[in-house]
């Protein structure tokens, strides 16, 4: 299955993303949800199951929350 061209504007867009994929990230630490976040959105794209702009799109929304410090 490869996703490509999905809307995404939240985290909560990010998790239903890697849901369809399986994965369901919950630590109770937010920043450290988001970090793992971003690892599993990295891996999708290297194995070519999320396009260039789903990654780009997903890791920029991640990286802003981060910085933020919002979770």
């Amino acid at each position: 299955m490869k996703w490509e061209g999905t809307f995404m504007e939240t985290v909560t867009d990010i998790q239903k993303l890697l849901k369809r994929f399986g994965t369901v990230i919950y630590t109770g630490d937010r920043q450290g949800d988001l970090e793992l976040m971003q690892d599993e959105i990295r891996e999708l794209k290297e194995i070519g199951a999320i396009d260039s702009e789903t990654y780009l799109k997903a890791a920029l929304i991640l990286q802003r929350r981060l910085q933020s410090g919002k979770g």
